[in-house]
Order: C-alpha cells, then structure tokens, then sequence
C-alpha cells in the first residue's frame, strides 16, 4: 500500500526461488519488477521459468545500481546473511529515488540464536530497535514496524531455548536440532494459517513480538542526490 505509482521499479534483493518476485509481478503489473540474488544458480532457475522478469547477480554490498534508481526495495531474510548489514543498508539507500520506500523483514530475537539460525548462515538476529536503528544508519526514515510469528512466538521461543540448552551439552545435538526444525517447518499448513491471519490483521495493528521483525523505511523527499 505504500507504492502510489503503478509505474514504479521495484527490485527484490534476494528473490532466490521466485515466489516473492512473481507476487509483486502480478500486484503491480504496470511496475518494472526486477530480481537480484547473490548466487548465480537460483537466478539460473527463475529466469528459465520467468523469462520477462529482469534478473541480476550482485553482492548488494557492492551494488551496481545506479544512484536514486527504484522506487522500492522488497528484502526478506536477506539482512541477516550479510556480514555487514550496515554497508548493505547504505547500498539500499543510495539506489532509492528520494521518497522511496524500503521494506525489510528479519529474523527476530538476538536471545534465540540457535544451531538452527548457524545452519541457515545466519550473522544474527535482530531486536525491533536494532533493524530500526540500521534503517536509521542507512539515511532512512522508519514508517512501520512489526513482528510476524506473534501467535506462534512462545512455543517458537520454547523451541530454541531448548536447542540452545541440547546444544551445549551434545556435540551431536547440532544435526539432530536442524533435522529436527526442517521436519517441523516444512509444509506446516497451520503455521502458514497463523502467518496469514497475521498479515491481514498487520493492516490494522503492530504486534509487540514475534519470531520476525518487520519494517518499512522511506527515503527522505529532499535526501541529496
């Protein structure tokens, strides 16, 4: 709801499989929809599949994107993968138009750093305030924050502290904790119910909590070019 222009650029950092870059296609049909990932072979698959939707292969630390370029950056769980988030955030900064909008989602919870979050090669996890306060470092104005997973957070918080505590006693506790958290994850219909709900309720409200953090920043109209 925050892109007023049909005709905008919007590019999603990260778009690996595709499911969110086909979403943003079929929202905003008029818009150039552009796809970026790290790794090449991803990108390799979706444009097999996705032959009109323009893809690029970059580390967004070093972007080559031009100055004030698009209108809207879309990164979800990408932050975390990036050793420094900061530089990443300023890259995002510098190729949004004055007035632009950026919008980030992270894993949420520094305190519930896992074996788990190590296997997905996660750097961290982030609090509300410390995404905020990247978005803030980047030259950006925070709009909106919230949490997704706020149903689902106390038996998710439950779950890592256990593995924390399994973790440090069992060296073999690692593979039996990813194991165990790709069998939970994958496929769960009421997890993707809950997550749902969450988004249409999101329109109305912030949620203090949850197992991600989730903000929408807006380039300043008068930011120097």
């Amino acid at each position: 709801r925050h892109l007023t222009d049909l005709h905008s650029t919007i590019l999603e950092v990260g778009c690996s499989s595709g499911f969110l870059i086909r979403a943003l296609a079929a929202e905003w049909p008029g818009a150039m929809v552009m796809g970026s990932d790290f790794l090449k072979e991803p990108l390799e698959r979706l444009a097999a599949m996705e032959p009109r939707i323009p893809l690029l292969q970059f580390d967004l630390v070093q972007c080559p994107l031009p100055d004030a370029s698009i209108d809207a950056v879309v990164m979800l769980n990408v932050l975390e993968h990036i050793a420094d988030d900061r530089a990443a955030m300023r890259q995002v900064a510098r190729i949004l138009k004055p007035g632009g909008i950026a919008i980030i989602e992270v894993p949420a919870g520094p305190h519930l750093y896992d074996a788990y979050d190590e296997y997905l090669q996660h750097q961290r996890r982030y609090t509300s305030r410390t995404l905020a306060s990247l978005l803030e470092s980047g030259g950006l104005d925070v709009v909106e924050r919230s949490h997704l997973g706020f149903t689902v957070y106390p038996a998710f918080a439950m779950v890592k502290r256990r593995n924390q505590k399994r973790a440090a006693l069992d060296p073999d506790a690692k593979r039996q904790i990813i194991e165990a958290n790709i069998t939970s994850t994958r496929g769960s219909a009421l997890l993707r119910g809950l997550l749902q709900g969450e988004v249409w309720l999101g329109r109305y409200l912030s949620f203090p909590y949850g197992i991600r953090s989730v903000a929408v920043a807006r380039k300043p109209e008068n930011a120097q070019l």
